[in-house]
C-alpha cells in the first residue's frame, strides 16, 4: 500500500481526507509544519499533501527546505490561497500540483493517482528483474515462470527493492516503510527478512545484485 504524508492543521479536513483515502493508502497525519518537515525527511512516503497555512512553519517553508535537501517526493499543495502569485510561488519552490480549498475528495484522489503514475513507481502491476517477475495485483512472484512463495512482509520488501533500483535504502527507511513507525519489533527484522528473500531467490540476478552496505542499508543494482 502506498504511504501518504498529510500535513494539515484543520482537524476536521484532515480526518475527512484520512477516512476517504483509508482503503487506498496508508496515511500519516501531522498538524504543523515542523512535524511535517521531520516526517517528510524520513524518505518513506510516496506523496505529501501539504497545507500552506500551518503552525510553526508554513507550507512554503516546508517545501523549500525539502527541495533544498534534495528530497524529491511529489508534493500536492492543498490551500485556501487561490491567488496566481501563491500558486506560482508554490510551483517555483518545487510543488507538483496545487488544489484549492474547498475541493471534492474524489478530485483529490484523482490528482494523487495522477502524481503517483507520473512518479513511475505505481503505474505498473508487473515488475521485472532479470528472470524474476512480480505481479503486485495478485502478490505472486515468478522465477523463470515458476512461482516462489514470498508472504506478507517478504513480498512487500521485494516490491520496495524493485521499485527503488539503484537507490541506497537505509535500514531505518526500510523499517519505517515496511513495518511502520508503530511496530513492536526492532530494526534488526530488516536483516532477517532480507536473508529470507535472498535464500528463496538464491541463484537469481536479484539475489546476486542486492548489495549490503555495511552500517547503512542495501542497494539493488540495475540488472545487467
Amino acid at each position: 500500500m502506498i504511504k501518504i504524508l498529510l500535513v494539515e492543521d484543520d482537524l476536521s479536513l484532515s480526518n475527512s481526507v484520512f477516512d476517504f483515502l483509508d482503503d487506498f493508502a496508508d496515511v500519516m497525519q501531522v498538524f504543523d509544519g515542523e512535524e511535517g518537515l521531520y516526517e517528510a525527511e524520513s524518505g518513506v512516503y510516496d506523496l505529501i499533501l501539504l497545507d500552506l497555512m500551518l503552525p510553526e512553519k508554513n507550507g512554503f517553508q516546508v517545501l523549500k527546505e525539502l527541495r533544498d535537501k534534495g528530497i524529491t517526493t511529489p508534493v500536492l499543495i492543498m490551500t485556501a490561497k487561490e491567488g496566481l502569485d501563491d500558486k506560482g510561488h508554490g510551483f517555483e519552490l518545487g510543488a507538483d500540483d496545487y488544489l484549492t480549498k474547498p475541493f471534492y475528495l474524489e478530485e483529490l484522489k484523482m490528482r494523487i493517482q495522477a502524481l503517483l503514475k507520473r512518479s513511475g513507481k505505481f503505474n505498473e502491476k508487473i515488475l521485472s528483474y532479470g528472470e524474476l517477475s512480480v505481479d503486485t495485483s495478485t502478490n505472486t512472484t515468478l522465477v523463470q515462470g515458476q512461482e516462489v512463495e514470498l508472504l506478507g512482509k517478504e513480498f512487500d520488501l521485494l516490491v520496495y527493492f524493485l521499485q527503488n533500483k539503484n537507490v541506497i535504502l537505509p535500514k531505518s527507511q526500510i523499517f519505517d516503510r515496511i513495518w511502520g513507525f508503530d511496530s513492536d519489533t526492532t530494526i534488526s527484522v530488516v536483516e532477517v527478512y532480507v536473508s529470507k528473500i535472498r535464500k528463496k531467490l538464491k541463484g537469481t540476478r536479484f539475489a546476486d545484485h542486492l548489495q549490503t552496505l555495511r552500517s547503512v542499508g542495501y542497494i539493488l543494482k540495475n540488472a545487467e
